[in-house]
């Protein structure tokens, strides 16, 4: 229980416009800026999602790549990319984002209803992504938003062997409608189902934020906060920027003597492989 705590951050999202939220960064600028920031406020791993010109979700393979090489340029993070995209983008987009040579990438074990849309997800496209995963020896972080996706976790474990790195590591997301709700009971439910061993953060969307956070650390997991899950801080005030996410997260890790873990330690926990970039070891 006094496991240090592997802070994410998911800064952008692909759903809430840069109107609706003014420190929303949309940039590459502005993504880098959050991510120093962030990571000295705690965080040690950033999902990320990007922006075109007009501030609309794109899979643009060059710029993805410059993304990744920026951040890794700029920040110790590990780097995840997204392979959910927006629920618009096709497989073949969200496969070809492991072109960009992340760290890691997410990978989400099921399909499921995403307020009035649809986040598709089918078994066939799940094993395509990830034996490319293991092929390119990327670390998935495996997404779960409903109890039925840890059991095609498990599915998926068991056909298709150990990902890159030989550890299983997930992320538990709650208060989406249509997945599981944001609650202690229901966070622990999924996390009884765990392959052994495997580690796990978990994120509260929305108002569920708090009660997540505060059930993950009293569980042994970990946390993913950011401007994609959470806009508020409080009922009437707005979120201002990721760092502030991350601040109340790594507060929150420290009184339950559990402080943020060091980007060392976290690529130690998810044997991460070691890139480089142009002038970087």
């Amino acid at each position: 229980m006094n496991t240090p705590t592997l802070i994410t951050v998911a800064a952008t999202g692909a759903e809430t416009p840069k109107s609706a939220a003014p420190g929303l960064p949309v940039t590459l600028a502005e993504l880098v800026a959050t991510a120093k920031a962030c990571e000295a406020a705690g965080a040690a791993l950033i999902h990320v999602h990007i922006r075109d010109g007009a501030g609309e979700p794109t899979l643009d393979l060059g710029q993805l790549r410059e993304t990744v090489a920026a951040l890794r340029t700029e920040t110790d993070l590990i780097v995840q990319l997204s392979t959910g995209g927006a629920v618009t983008d096709p497989y073949a987009a969200r496969i070809a984002v492991l072109e960009a040579d992340p760290d890691s990438c997410s990978l989400t074990c099921g399909t499921v209803n995403f307020g009035t849309e649809v986040f598709m997800n089918p078994w066939p496209f799940m094993v395509e992504l990830y034996r490319e995963t293991q092929a390119r020896q990327i670390v998935p972080e495996f997404e779960l938003f409903d109890y039925g996706h840890v059991t095609a976790l498990n599915r998926l474990l068991d056909k298709e062997g150990s990902p890159f790195g030989g550890h299983v590591h997930c992320d538990l997301v709650l208060g989406v409608p249509g997945g599981m709700p944001g609650t202690a009971v229901a966070l622990l439910a999924a996390v009884a189902q765990l392959p052994a061993g495997a580690s796990w953060s978990a994120t509260g969307i929305g108002r569920t934020a708090l009660p997540v956070a505060l059930a993950a650390l009293a569980a042994g997991g970990h946390l993913r906060v950011g401007m994609e899950d959470t806009l508020t801080m409080a009922p009437g005030q707005p979120v201002r920027d990721n760092e502030e996410l991350v601040t109340r997260a790594a507060t929150l890790a420290t009184l339950a003597q559990r402080p943020p873990m060091t980007t060392a330690a976290a690529r130690s926990l998810l044997n991460v492989k070691t890139r480089t970039v142009e002038g970087r070891p």
